[in-house]
């Protein structure tokens, strides 16, 4: 039995499996079928033929961070800033509720504009004028207590990427004020406060190994989140990383497959990033088990 047939039986494998696992399908094409193959199945037994569509609404690309791969990072000096109001919030619901949308997602960068209770009187608005649709949070490292009065307020679900689980890459990624540790201590409380809650990670980082791939992969099965967002990393003209390599779309897609095995039930969106980096990109996750 190889190791891609090891984990299509039992869903999970050591750090040391995953790498090789990766290394193997990276360099044998019936390994990676086999993994696409499996990863479709899962997929149509958990989600049929569905697709769901999710309504993003960018309302802030102010933020406190200066994550260095970022764009919109606070010490960009080149970024054309904006925030949406309230009423811009609003209309972008009525507007997307009108075309289908049955889950608003308000993302954004960690703007202190937008204060805890600020932010709640939105949420709430929305959970009063469309009591029916799932309302997804995508805002940043807070305290549980800023979480707690969101939930409250009516927001159903959060997402905040891990980036990396490697100690070692997110300090080469991020300020040294910023710690993974936080991090993962934020999608704790999140789960424990019930919010149906999404981690993910950047593909083809700058600085990134297989090793580091794999501890993903260890993380998420620990965490067991309900939603998993991956994607290719796209270098950003105004950072430190302007003239990295783009992450690869075949190792997102790789990925993808070995996602949708490691939690068969996960909710596995393709990706802006992918559609970005190749027009096919977001048909092509879907092929690959997203």
């Amino acid at each position: 039995m190889n190791i891609a047939e090891k984990f299509i039986n039992t869903h999970e494998l050591t750090k040391e499996e995953y790498v090789e696992l990766i290394r193997l399908a990276e360099s044998d094409v019936q390994v990676r079928e086999q993994l696409k193959e499996e990863a479709v199945r899962l997929q149509k037994k958990y989600y049929g033929t569905d697709v769901y569509t999710r309504g993003l609404i960018e309302f802030t690309n102010y933020c406190r961070n200066n994550c260095f791969y970022c764009g919109i990072r606070n010490g960009n000096r080149n970024a054309q800033r904006y925030r949406l109001t309230k009423e811009e919030i609003l209309d972008c619901c009525a507007n997307g509720y009108e075309l289908g949308f049955r889950t608003f997602v308000l993302q954004g960068g960690e703007d202190p504009y937008y204060t805890d209770e600020k932010l709640a009187e939105i949420v709430r608005e929305i959970r009063v004028l469309y009591p029916e649709c799932a309302i997804t949070l995508s805002v940043g490292e807070h305290s549980k207590e800023t979480y707690r009065l969101w939930k409250e307020a009516g927001a159903d679900r959060y997402l905040l990427r891990h980036e990396t689980a490697s100690d070692e890459l997110y300090q080469k990624l991020h300020p040294a004020e910023m710690k993974l540790s936080e991090r993962k201590q934020c999608l704790y409380d999140l789960k424990e406060l019930g919010y149906q809650v999404g981690a993910g990670f950047m593909v083809g980082a700058p600085g990134q190994q297989i090793s580091d791939l794999a501890e993903d992969l260890v993380f998420l099965k620990e965490l067991e989140p309900h939603m998993v967002g991956i994607g290719p990393f796209i270098p950003h003209h105004d950072t430190r990383y302007a003239e990295e390599k783009a992450g690869s779309v075949e190792r997102t897609l790789l990925l993808l497959s070995i996602i949708r095995i490691l939690l068969p039930g996960v909710l596995l969106p393709a990706t802006t990033a992918l559609g970005t980096m190749d027009p096919l990109g977001r048909e092509k996750g879907l092929q690959a088990g997203a």
